[in-house]
Formats: structure tokens, C-alpha cells, sequence
């Protein structure tokens, strides 16, 4: 049997991307969901530009205007959402800590997909020995708890190398340690995956071709089997940023130097039945806003993406 380039070609139909945008523009909900997790990433980003305080000029804390209210209550205009123990105002202190939460959820399961991905490739193409040493290091790593393998690693490395130290590395080490801990949920799904893509018609004419495996692997199967890593991409970033918050609230994720949504959290959290509720409860809500969009978007494109919802 003869084979083409275009027999290798094996696209997503045209028709199945129509039905995911016009589920999309039906959905109300996903659209809503849609706009309030690109306004977060638009003021993470801009964060510098639309804080009313720089959060790295020496004057912006003050402890004179410490545990001030938020201005429908206190009617003090300068801070809206108030200011914390250490006067510092609470709206910028929120807009530079989702910036660091979103940058450190991202950078994390960046980290885990570029793993999880390569891995499952490796396993589900090659298969045999290689395919088993694989998965069992997949199911050693999935019979831990994640958190608890994190808060380990992370309460050794202070004890080891010092409180300092490792609040000037907290962020890099952070985004390792939540990035290695979840790469075998992106593994066994590619692997599921290529498992069934390397059966087909173009996989075949790819190999009787000559074209390399790595070429195999990566120029063709891997677009074929984006669409799960999709869906598990966007759950496991709210997954990442909820790791984050915990470690931080546990006093083992970003210092207080560097706010994220967890620190604000952990350093509001002893003053909630002190009068000064807004320090926790606001950035409380930025965060289960967040998790909530993300959470309704994953759904979402899982209910799209998957293959079973959808007839040609």
C-alpha cells in the first residue's frame, strides 16, 4: 500500500471546532467565566501601571494607616479595599499578589505538562519495558500525597539552608516543587492517548515513510492528543494556585515581603475576629473567584473537547 504526505496529515475536523465555538457562544456562563479570568490576567499584568500604591517604595507601608477600613465604611477614599496590619493598601498588595499567584500557578504546570507530556509520549510509543519502568514511577509518585510531599521538601530545605535563604529563592522553589509533584496526571493521559493515535492509518504511513520517531511522536501524534492536556491544563492551574495558597498559609510559600493571594490570606487570617475582617475576607474572595472561573472553564472544555459529546 502506498502512502502520500497528506495521509499523514490527521487534523481535528473543521466542522468539531465549530461546535466547540458555537457551544461557547451559547454558554452564557462560559463566557462570563471567560471575561473575569482574562480581567484577572489583565490586571496581574498591568498590576504596575493600575495600582493605586507602589508596592516597592519605602513610604507605602505606614504603620499610621494600619487596619484602616475600606472606604464605603472607614470613608477614608484613599484606600478602597482598606489597608492590612502593616498600612499598607490592601488593593495593591491584591493586584500584585494575584500577579504572583498566577505567574507561579502557570510557570508550575508549564513545568508539569512539558514533563507529563514527554513522558507519556515516551511510554505510550515505545511501550514494552520502557513503558512499564515508566508508569511505575508514575504510580510511586501518584501513591504520595502531593501536598504533603511538598510541605516535606520545603520544611527540609529551610531547616537545611536557612528562613533567609530560601525567602530570596521561595518563588523558583515553589514553582519546582508544585511543578514535579503533578507531572503523572499529564503522562498517563498522553500515554492513554498515543495508545490509540499510534494504531491509525497516518502513524503507519509516517513509519513506512522513514520518518523518525521523535518526528512521529511530536509532529504528529502529539497534535492529535491536545485536546485532554487542554482541559487538564486549565484545572490544574487553580489546582497549582490552591497548592500555593495552602503551603503560604502554612508559613512554607512566599514571604510576606512578596505577597501572594496564600500570604495575604495566612497574614489577614489572625485578625478576623478582630474587627479587621477585610484583611483575610477580600483576599479570600479574589482567590475563590479565581479558582471558580477556572474551575467553570475546565469544565467547560472538558464537556466540548470530549469526543463522545460530539457526532460529525
Amino acid at each position: 500500500m502506498k502512502y502520500s504526505k497528506k495521509d499523514l496529515i490527521h487534523p481535528i475536523p473543521s466542522s468539531r471546532w465549530h461546535h466547540v465555538w458555537s457551544g461557547f457562544v451559547g454558554d452564557k456562563l462560559a463566557i462570563l467565566a471567560l471575561i473575569v479570568f482574562l480581567f484577572y490576567c489583565l490586571v496581574a499584568l498591568l498590576a504596575p501601571l493600575v495600582a493605586p500604591f507602589d508596592i516597592a517604595d519605602p513610604a507605602f507601608m505606614d504603620l499610621m494607616n494600619a487596619e484602616i477600613a475600606p472606604s464605603w465604611i472607614s470613608g477614608d477614599e484613599r484606600f478602597l479595599l482598606g489597608t492590612d496590619a502593616q498600612g499598607r493598601d490592601l488593593l495593591s498588595v491584591i493586584l500584585y499578589g494575584t500577579r504572583l499567584s498566577l505567574t507561579i500557578g502557570i510557570c508550575a504546570v508549564l513545568i508539569q505538562a512539558t514533563l507529563g507530556i514527554c513522558i507519556g509520549l515516551i511510554a505510550g510509543y515505545l511501550g514494552g519495558r520502557i513503558d512499564n519502568f515508566l508508569m511505575r514511577c508514575a504510580d510511586i509518585q501518584l501513591s504520595f500525597s502531593n501536598m504533603m510531599v511538598a510541605i516535606v521538601f520545603l520544611a527540609i530545605f529551610q531547616s537545611l539552608f536557612g528562613i533567609a535563604l530560601y525567602q530570596q529563592l521561595a518563588m523558583v522553589i515553589l514553582i519546582l516543587v508544585i511543578g514535579l509533584t503533578e507531572w503523572p496526571l499529564f503522562a498517563r493521559t498522553i500515554r492513554a492517548s498515543v495508545l490509540a493515535e499510534k494504531q491509525k492509518e497516518y502513524v503507519d504511513a509516517a513509519r513506512v515513510m522513514g520518518i523518525s520517531s521523535k518526528r512521529i511522536m511530536f509532529r504528529h501524534i502529539l497534535p492529535n492528543t491536545l485536546s485532554p492536556i487542554l482541559v487538564i491544563f486549565t484545572v490544574q492551574i487553580a489546582n497549582a494556585i490552591v497548592a500555593e495558597a495552602a503551603l503560604s498559609f502554612l508559613g512554607l510559600g512566599m514571604p510576606a515581603t512578596e505577597p501572594s493571594l496564600g500570604s495575604l490570606i495566612s497574614a489577614g487570617f489572625a485578625y478576623m475576629f478582630a474587627g479587621s475582617w477585610w484583611i483575610c475576607v477580600i483576599p479570600s474572595l479574589t482567590l475563590i473567584l479565581l479558582i471558580l472561573v477556572m474551575n467553570l472553564l475546565g469544565d467547560w472544555l472538558r464537556d466540548h473537547l470530549n469526543p463522545r459529546t460530539y457526532k460529525d
